[in-house]
């Protein structure tokens, strides 16, 4: 696999800002400047606008006329690098207090009250040499939102009575992070890396780094304060803006919001360390990995490749060891049954100086084989130097990434206005949306530079593994490690390595069609099988998704064969994965995933050709030799990730722990661990048997595809598979009604934090059920963050709002805590319930209708690409919504959700069934499956 780590950073070009007295020459080039526009792709119709204040500030503004929803992100061109010695930390916790009020609007909700008002999300990020602040807000209200965000960069409070309670906050951030195994990992990392270099220092900031100064010491807020003061300026804010309205509307919000941010003549700083010591290379370490996993990575210290990313010569070299396909150095390990998957790319990039990292993911026997393993590795990068820089291959790279420019796909408002501020702050203005696929020519001395440093004197290899022991731990996220000597350099490699072949699957027919349907159309409806299509031209992209669901009356009837279903699934992909990586790479993509009815064969890409990927995936699910390598392979990655389950963070374990308690049919990770220790190569051939011989075939393709072509595609896919069951002799999944007799359920975990998750159910799954509990859900989400979180400070993991199971609405309350126990958490979200139940009594008509204006929006939001809407459609295909209406359904009722429904509906919430999942560390976890047994179906309509 390649790993893209940072595709859309670059190298650093600031505006220049036109001062006083500035020569003709001057003037003119600012001029030029002003009028550079980003080069965009053929069919992206959106309105830009280039924009330098007087202050410095650059702003990107894109007018997109059909955007429901508008955002900014302003990137901060300072981050954790920039960290005092004294006070690891200090940049994230200064993003942190920047939340909590401004002279302008001193309440600590004022911000993330009114974007709840209105619609919107918001957040923030610190990383190593950037802090990036971002929203999303209803169009209408962009500007009063901006006016409060620009606040947070003009005249913040950093408000002393909040110094204590956030800094809490940010401790319960550190603890939530601690059992990350990326985190661990670059904790161990860092020991060693160069410790001049500023990225190798500790980020996130606990109660330890960011104590109370000493005494005769400048005070905490003051450090903070000179901190803004010393890396916070106008000239090194980089802001984009993503909106419907009109550029010039954009510039003035722009102008009036943003001209008081100080201008101190800051630039980016600049990091001239090396990011590792050549005097310490080569090394070698190990450490214990928390989850049942085991991974050997090599990093090679190279130049930034932002220093050369118009023609990318690292992402070439990636490519090429990355590649999955016969040959590659992936398929060896495979075969040899020491791997199962392998990725390669940049990390760690500080501007200057990077890290070429492959990781490769072994099996238990490929533990004891490391030294091969590198061998291997070596092996493969000298048959790139011997043989692999030439200039087809680089051309095919070249082709591919134009191709993806060509029919770039606009993402969100939130995610374009993120991407755009970040590469503002490094690219040239032309390239910040062409940069990542800008490949300008084969140089293949450019190359080599990149592929010298790939050597064995120039390395780090990192192993982890669970059953490593050390008595040396990592500084901040203690984890085991030690160094240990490198093997000799005459270890051979595996054989059977060779270069890939030119790729058979690049589409060369891009015609767009422009056919476009309002709603998918059933255009098949035969005995055992269904297909529903959508020609789909509102993309300007000739591409289609494809969805066929294999359903069967007995895939999740039990646990085994649930888990045969998803061991079927993970073997079909396993067993394609050399012969379609061209495919992927080609922009083809195939996806096959079991679920409670069968299995799904997702199909996505290109037009051109895409059938030649349906007709192969076919040929292999039904007549493939199931080999017994691939099947342990699969069968050992799936019990791997259900080992590890419970290392998963607390808050995504009560969410699965609810799934199981109130859907059927629902497995744990427990229940197919055990199901699965028995199952092989014999009991998968006869699985895929009986499960292929008794099938209802569901199915659609929403995309620039004609009806014909559809028809002719699904046609050929029924008859290859011959389904016969009717959609009723599929079982369907059922939520369950919470109730009373339900105790307390505890996760399946082996986190040390408590939790509490209280789930309120709605009486029934009605369309009007549904509205009133959007809108509660939306009036619930500020007044409990800031209440528990911001004044209580019960943990970093604090949210409430409405989560509906399948259909069936219902409101959730979580707080996860470091230091809390669960009884506490309770009372507090008790005295919450109370407390919310008079606010409601004082909410007015008037006052509700933000609220569900937002909630309507969100609703009937757009698609912002191809995938998302397919997804969508599909889904709403599983539910039975065959007029592919209910969002519109739902929206329109939510508008009628009046003060007094809502009232009626808390009463009956917060005094029925709650279902509460709990942990306090040491808690044994709770037998879900018998006790959900005597729950019953919730209904339709109430009784």
């Amino acid at each position: 696999m390649i790993r893209l780590s940072r595709p859309c950073l670059a190298a650093s070009l600031t505006l220049a800002m036109l001062l006083p007295g500035a020569s003709i020459a001057q003037q003119a080039t600012h001029e030029a400047e002003q009028a550079m526009t980003p080069r965009v792709s053929p069919h992206d119709d959106r309105d830009y606008r280039v924009l330098t204040l007087d202050n410095g500030l650059t702003a990107l503004l894109v007018s997109d006329s059909e955007a429901d929803k508008a955002a900014a992100s302003l990137n901060v061109d300072v981050g954790s690098a920039q960290d005092p010695d004294d006070l690891p930390g200090l940049a994230h916790y200064l993003e942190h207090m920047l939340f909590l009020g401004t002279e302008s609007y001193p309440e600590a909700d004022a911000y993330q009250s009114y974007l709840t008002r209105h619609g919107g999300q918001h957040n923030a990020f610190t990383a190593s040499q950037d802090t990036n602040y971002f929203f999303s807000i209803e169009p209408d209200a962009l500007s009063g939102a901006l006016d409060r965000f620009s606040r947070f960069f003009v005249n913040p409070l950093f408000n002393a009575d909040r110094l204590e309670n956030e800094r809490k906050v940010v401790h319960s951030e550190y603890i939530a992070r601690k059992r990350s195994e990326g985190r661990r990992r670059n904790d161990v990392l860092d020991q060693l890396l160069n410790p001049e270099n500023p990225t190798t220092g500790f980020s996130v900031g606990s109660l330890e780094t960011l104590a109370d100064r000493p005494e005769g010491e400048p005070g905490l807020r003051e450090r903070i304060q000179r901190f803004y003061a010393d890396h916070y300026d106008a000239n090194v804010m980089h802001l984009s803006i993503v909106a419907p309205q009109p550029l010039d509307e954009l510039e003035s919000l722009v102008r009036d919001n943003f001209t008081d941010v100080p201008d101190h003549g800051l630039s980016r700083p600049t990091i001239e360390a090396p990011l590792a010591d050549e005097s310490r290379l080569p090394a070698a370490a190990k450490l214990k990995s928390l989850r049942d996993s085991r991974q050997v990575s090599f990093y090679f210290p190279v130049p930034d490749p932002i220093t050369d990313y118009r023609h990318k010569p690292a992402s070439y070299l990636a490519s090429l060891l990355g590649h999955e396909g016969d040959g590659s150095l992936l398929a060896v390990l495979r075969k040899a049954g020491w791997a199962d998957g392998l990725s390669a790319g940049v990390a760690r990039g500080d501007g200057q100086h990077a890290l070429f990292q492959v990781d490769i993911s072994l099996t238990p026997e490929g533990t004891e084989h490391l030294s091969r393993i590198q061998a291997s590795l070596f092996a493969a990068i000298r048959a790139i130097r011997d043989g692999g820089v030439e200039a087809w291959r680089y051309d095919e790279q070249a082709k591919l990434a134009e191709q993806a420019f060509r029919f770039q796909q606009h993402g969100s408002a939130l995610n374009d206005a993120m991407r755009l501020s970040m590469n503002l702050s490094r690219y040239p203005v032309e390239d910040v949306n062409y940069a990542p696929y800008r490949i300008d020519g084969f140089d293949a001395s450019r190359i080599d530079t990149w592929l010298s440093a790939l050597r064995p004197d120039n390395m780090l290899r990192l192993y982890s593994g669970p059953e490593v022991e050390s008595e040396r731990t990592s500084p901040w996220f203690d984890t085991p490690w030690s160094p240990v000597a490198l093997d000799d350099d005459d270890t051979q490699p595996l054989a059977g390595l060779s270069l890939p072949e030119p790729n058979p699957y690049i589409a060369e027919n891009l015609e767009l069609l422009g056919q476009q349907d309002e709603i998918p159309q059933k255009r098949l409806d035969e005995p055992g099988f269904e297909f529903w299509h959508m020609r789909d031209a509102s993309f300007d992209t000739p591409k289609v998704e494809w969805r066929f669901s294999l359903q069967n009356p007995e895939a999740s009837h039990d646990a085994r064969k649930a888990a045969l279903s998803r061991l079927l699934a993970g073997w079909l992909q396993d067993s394609l994965n050399e012969p379609l990586y061209p495919a992927r790479l080609a922009g083809h993509g195939f996806d096959a995933y079991a679920h409670a009815r069968g299995i799904t064969l997702s199909f996505s890409g290109w037009r051109d050709r895409q059938d030649r990927l349906v007709e192969r995936v076919l040929e292999q699910l039904q007549h493939g030799k199931i080999e017994a390598d691939s099947v342990e392979r699969v069968r050992e990655r799936l019990r791997r990730d259900w080992r590890n389950a419970p290392q998963d963070d607390l808050y995504r374990q009560a969410g699965r722990t609810l799934t199981e308690a109130l859907i059927n049919p629902q497995w744990s990770p427990d229940a197919l661990l055990e199901a699965s220790e028995d199952l092989d190569t014999q009991a998968l051939r006869d699985f895929r048997e009986t499960f292929l011989a008794d099938l209802h075939l569901e199915s659609m393709a929403i995309g620039d595809l004609g009806t014909e072509q559809a028809e002719q595609l699904a046609h050929h896919v029924a008859d290859k598979l011959a389904p016969a069951l009717s959609h009723e002799a599929i079982p369907e999944l059922v939520t369950l009604r919470a109730s009373d007799d339900l105790p307390a359920l505890i996760p399946d975990t082996k986190r040390d934090e408590s939790l509490v998750m209280r789930y309120l159910q709605g009486n029934d799954r009605a369309l009007a059920t549904q509205a009133r509990l959007s809108v509660l859900g939306r009036l619930l989400e500020t007044p409990f963050y800031q209440q528990l979180r911001t004044e209580q400070q019960l943990g970093y993991v604090v949210n409430a709002g409405y989560r509906p199971l399948l259909d069936a609405p219902g409101i959730t309350f979580l707080v996860q805590s470091p230091d809390t126990d669960s009884q506490t958490i309770q009372t507090r979200i008790d005295a919450f319930i109370d407390d919310f139940g008079k606010r409601l009594d004082d909410v007015q008509d008037s006052d509700l209708a933000a609220y569900r204006q937002a909630v309507r929006d969100d609703l009937l939001q757009r698609d912002t690409s191809l995938p998302g809407r397919t997804n969508r459609l599909w889904q709403a295909l599983a539910l039975e919504d065959t007029d592919f209406d209910h969002r519109k359904r739902l929206a329109e009722r939510v508008m009628d959700v009046t003060p007094e429904a809502l009232r009626n509906t808390w009463r009956d919430l917060s005094q029925g069934p709650a279902l509460n999942i709990t942990h306090d560390p040491g808690d044994s976890p709770s037998d879900v499956l018998s006790l959900k047994a005597d729950l019953t179906p919730l209904p339709k309509q109430a009784h």
